[in-house]
């Protein structure tokens, strides 16, 4: 519990209704979207200027009370549970956009827009904001920019870091920061910019951000192939890319994921095949015409079981839509879901899914898999229920031997999830102590007392 001293100081600065302290009210702003991980704050505050955000933050540095910013929490790591309670930065409250700029192809927001009312506004003028994560109906574009996320058309487009023009931002100190802007070339002094993209709120409050557009592609074509056998979803994905074709989607999907989505949807999905691939090719219709000639070839000659062209554009929609379900429909069949972030080459692909399927079997668990195969970035997933003290160990052993054998492949132990809470000890294995070193040095000159989002990224 703060001082009332505290909580009256907090609601000078940002108005009594956005300053949450009774226990009800602060269980649920103590969890994300990671099982098992819940830490209950001693109050949380929406500011709606960049510079009340400064004013939270000198309250809390002259208390020493530690600061934790937080977006929608569809995090998958726990980066924003504030795990040594304190104070809950909400920036929901910061949602509007500020300017979309189309002779600079810029959009200009505060952190807590939605990613798609972006999408949708800047569409609106004939514009296109391509990063796309799987929560993005609720995700924040302060939380892309800190954890850096990726999604869907995330092989041919990039992911948020490619977007990002320009940060403004509150220090922990309260110093408010602004880097980069929207000119296209700018290597003025330290690269801050790049710096914070990724770093989870450990080293500064976003609180407005300035993003690239592109025009929207003039054409699409999407295709649903069916599989046999994994190994084969993954020979196409392979060719597909030697083909020298980078298609705006390509996602996959294992048996239990296609049954758990059909269970959900109930879209036709054919329940007997071992994988499926969504592919999306886009861009001038000359181009889009001849490669998807060039992957309905390839899947052929693979031997893909079925491959299906979108009718239209509803039905393309559809089939996207389902492959976005995926976490969603998973969720349905146990009371706790584990999904995780395993990224490697796309050369192993296959053999990825051969070994999530064989630490399954040894462990005796139910894993469904899904992900995007196009830059190797799957998520296998446990599904299990967190009251079943042996299953959950088992789980967590499932995901060790796993991790092990992604590093060994040069693999990364997060695409786009982040490390937050849940993968510390992953990190350290990937980096080493001389990685964690210099990690904690960059942590300490940005925030010499640790009192903003403590215990993230490593102990």
């Amino acid at each position: 519990m703060l001082e009332q001293e505290i909580l009256n100081r907090l609601k000078q600065t940002l108005g009594e209704k956005n300053v949450l302290h009774e226990k009800e009210d602060l269980l649920v702003l103590g969890y994300d979207s990671t099982p098992g991980l819940h830490a209950t704050p001693d109050a949380v505050v929406y500011p709606t200027t960049s510079e009340e955000v400064q004013g939270v933050v000198e309250i809390a540095r002259d208390h020493g009370i530690p600061f934790t910013p937080r977006g929608s929490g569809t995090g998958l790591s726990g980066g924003s549970i504030p795990i040594n309670g304190g104070i809950v930065i909400c920036l929901n409250r910061m949602n509007r956009i500020l300017e979309i700029d189309e002779e600079n192809l810029t959009a200009t927001c505060q952190a807590g827009v939605v990613t798609l009312d972006l999408f949708n506004a800047v569409a609106e003028k004939g514009l296109f904001y391509p990063p796309d994560p799987g929560s993005q109906k609720i995700s924040t574009l302060g939380g892309n920019v800190m954890e850096d996320a990726g999604g869907l058309r995330g092989l041919k487009y990039g992911v948020t870091r490619d977007y990002v023009m320009g940060l403004k931002c509150v220090l922990p100190d309260g110093t408010l920061l602004a880097t980069g802007g929207k000119s296209v070339k700018d290597v003025a002094g330290y690269a801050f910019k790049d710096l914070l993209i990724g770093s989870e709120g450990t080293l500064a409050i976003i609180t407005e951000l300035t993003v690239k557009l592109i025009p929207p592609p003039q054409d699409k074509r999407t295709f649903l192939a069916y599989f046999d056998r994994i190994s084969t979803a993954g020979s196409a994905v392979s060719k597909i890319i030697a083909a020298k074709i980078i298609p705006s989607t390509m996602e996959i999907m294992d048996r239990a994921t296609i049954n758990c989505v059909e269970d959900y949807v109930k879209i036709g999905l054919p329940r007997e095949m071992a994988a499926l691939l969504l592919i999306e090719v886009d861009g001038h219709p000359a181009m889009v015409a001849e490669e998807a000639d060039v992957v309905v070839r390839i899947l052929k000659e693979v031997g893909a079981a079925d491959v299906q062209v979108a009718r239209d554009a509803e039905h393309a929609n559809e089939l996207a839509a389902a492959r976005r379900t995926a976490l969603s429909a998973l969720a349905r069949v146990s009371p706790t879901t584990l999904l995780e972030d395993a990224t490697v080459p796309r050369s192993m692909l296959a053999d990825t899914f051969a070994l999530i399927e064989t630490l399954a079997e040894k462990y005796r668990l139910k894993v469904g898999t899904f992900g995007h195969a196009g830059d190797g970035n799957l998520h296998p997933t446990v599904l299990c229920d967190e009251r079943d003290t042996d299953e959950m160990k088992r789980a967590h052993a499932f995901y060790d031997e796993l991790y092990e054998q992604v590093l060994a492949w040069g693999g990364t132990v997060s695409g786009e999830h982040g490390i937050g809470i849940a993968k510390k000890g992953y990190l350290a294995k990937q980096i080493g102590p001389g990685g964690v070193a210099v990690m904690r040095r960059i942590k300490d000159a940005f925030d010499p007392d640790g009192l903003l989002n403590p215990g993230k990224m490593f102990e």
